[in-house]
């Protein structure tokens, strides 16, 4: 039997209980982002203001966090978002997630707001409440710094904190973790920020439950040597996540300038090799991680000078080529400065290089700008606008607005690259066609995690073999199955890098043992499709996050040079086949469908 315990946190009158989430709903839901929109669902009511006290934060991992699971260091932070207006969610690795669940909790609900700024602790199953008003105002690095100093623990345990960005109400802000891992995605910084929660310590000595411990030991050493032998894990290990530049950029699907094209002249220049070759001192992983492909790295070249974890493939395209930047330098110091003020850097640079086309076009007056100059390619810009976005200062107050909302205020809509709110990744819809229906039907907005179709169209993953990037056919039978099976990994919780090697019946077969189930691989595509479905019933429930298209620059302006040259996205014959295999109309799920997956009502 598999029961999550969860800390249920009355912010408002700073009180505590536990709640037991029972076997049926964890085998129904999992845990993690199918746990978390479904107490969402039954939780926040209809309308709810996403920054207002109604709305509910969740941190949650899964009943394989932190167990023998390859790769299962992660956590999910769910809340309404104040980005999109829909469900809110986003993942993190790093030590907290596996941590958590050593404090004997499996997840912790907040509800309501503080009269005043605090953080929680959570030391060996004791939660307790601690005066944050010192701490509000100050960057991510500091407050990590300074509650262990308080509780006296340098090294032990793990912190989850917000940074101003998240204080200020900031739409991009994101949760970090570990200083450097970042649940990014969707504007949830915010919503910690209007509860008063700066930050959550965790330590613990409890060992997550496993019903057949011989048998996941067994399953571990087999499931581990198919990690370590597979061609695009060790590419990963070896140059980090940034080893996609050359890759993406050579199908000519890596966005330049506002995906104004998908060509990179000096994209080696910021590659992931060029990043092993200059500033890579050391590798790092999450929690129980053999691939590790974390990147500490060190600058010491001025203005840039700076030691920390990172940077990543979207955090460096983000700030770079969506911006015009090739000086890598300057990135990896943005991407830490994004870290400190807890800002999604994929939210952060798309929202930057729309407002660059913006002032491009002649639409930002300069006196907007007090002497700041938004040209393509301005890497101090970059920097400049990090630290005012955090604090909404000057023009940062619009950056913190993000992109969609960034131009319509300046009356030009069509150059937010984003879906239902959210800023699109790193990857342009034109050169990579079955991605960009994957962007166009996310139920959190333009991402490329809710399914991973690069892995098909741009790598050829063993575990979804090579397709051409360029054609339709057969793309939304895949992408379906890539989104169901996403979203069972992301309740489990575990690490989507290791599904290059690992598929459904590997999952399967590791699940199994943990949890005591019988499961088959069609159960568990069946718990992916009813998350799945759950998400877009909460869309259609709050009035958004239903309609699925893309910026008409995809749908319109063919790909001016490279592999993909005029070429647009294929969008509407594809969306049309994935509404039919998905049994949903106009972008939401039948009554039929519904019933056929238990949530009907």
């Amino acid at each position: 039997m598999v029961k999550l315990k969860l800390l249920d946190i009355d912010l408002t009158n700073g009180t505590f209980k536990d709640e037991i989430i029972d076997d049926e709903t964890v085998e129904k839901f999992v845990g993690g982002r199918g746990l978390g929109v479904k107490l969402l669902y039954d939780r926040v009511p209809k309308g709810t203001d996403p920054l207002g006290p109604k709305n509910i934060v969740f941190v949650l991992t899964g009943p394989v966090t932190g167990t023998a699971f390859p790769l299962s260091g992660r956590h999910h932070v769910i809340a309404k978002s104040p980005a999109t207006g829909t469900f809110g969610e986003s993942n993190s690795g790093g030590q907290f997630g596996a941590i958590l669940r050593r404090t004997g909790y499996d997840g912790i609900v907040a509800y309501g707001v503080s009269d005043t700024p605090v953080y929680l602790t959570i030391i060996d199953g004791k939660p307790k409440l601690h005066d944050a008003k010192h701490l509000w105002g100050k960057g991510v690095f500091y407050t990590d710094e300074k509650i262990r100093e308080e509780l006296g623990e340098e090294k032990a345990g793990s912190i989850l904190s917000i940074g101003p960005a998240g204080e200020n109400l900031v739409l991009i802000a994101g949760v970090m973790n570990d200083k450097y891992r970042a649940a990014g995605r969707t504007g949830l910084g915010a919503v910690f920020g209007s509860k008063k929660l700066k930050a959550i310590f965790v330590k613990g000595t409890k060992t997550p439950e496993v019903h057949d411990k011989k048998k996941l030991a067994e399953l571990e050493k087999e499931k581990l040597k198919k990690i370590e032998k597979d061609g695009i894990e060790q590419a990963v290990k070896k140059h980090g996540s940034q080893v996609l530049v050359n890759i993406v950029n050579a199908v000519g699907a890596y966005p330049v300038r506002n995906f104004r094209t998908g060509v990179f002249p000096t994209a080696e220049k910021v590659s992931g090799e060029t990043l092993t070759e200059t500033y890579l001192i050391e590798r790092k992983g999450c929690w129980g991680c053999v691939i590790k492909c974390g990147r500490v790295t060190k600058v010491s070249d001025p203005p840039y000078q700076v030691e920390e974890e990172g940077p990543e493939y979207e955090d460096v395209w983000a700030m770079g080529a969506n911006c015009g930047v090739d000086n890598l330098a300057a990135l990896v110091k943005a991407e830490n400065l994004c870290d400190d003020m807890g800002i999604d850097p994929i939210s952060y640079g798309g929202t930057v290089a729309a407002a660059m086309e913006l002032y491009e076009k002649g639409k930002i007056p300069k006196e907007k700008l007090h002497g700041l100059t938004l040209e393509w390619g301005n890497a101090q810009a970059i920097l400049d606008l990090i630290w005012m976005t955090g604090y909404r200062n000057r023009f940062g107050d619009e950056i913190a607005l993000g992109s969609k909302r960034l131009a319509e205020k300046y009356g030009m809509p069509e150059v937010a690259m984003q879906v239902k709110g959210l800023e699109l990744p790193a990857y342009d819809p034109r050169a990579v066609q079955g991605q960009g229906l994957g962007f166009a039907t996310s139920n959190r907005g333009g991402c490329h995690l809710r399914a991973y179709m690069i892995a098909s169209e741009v790598l050829g993953a063993a575990t979804t073999g090579k397709s051409d990037p360029l054609a339709t056919e057969g793309k939304p039978e895949l992408l379906i199955t890539l989104q169901n099976f996403f979203a069972v990994i992301d309740s489990l919780v575990v690490c989507k890098f290791v599904t290059f090697a690992l598929g459904p019946k590997d999952f399967v077969e590791l699940i199994n043992p943990i949890t005591g189930w019988d499961w088959t691989v069609d159960d568990l595509l069946k718990t992916g499709e009813r998350i799945y479905n759950l998400e877009r019933k909460f869309s259609a429930r709050e009035g958004v996050g239903t309609e699925d298209t893309l910026p008409k620059r995809f749908l319109e302006e063919p790909m001016p040079e490279g592999p993909a040259k005029g070429y647009v996205s294929k969008l509407k014959p594809m969306l049309k086949e994935y509404y039919k295999l998905r049994g949903w109309v106009d972008g939401i799920p039948t009554k039929e469908k519904l019933k056929e997956l238990g949530i009907a009502d």
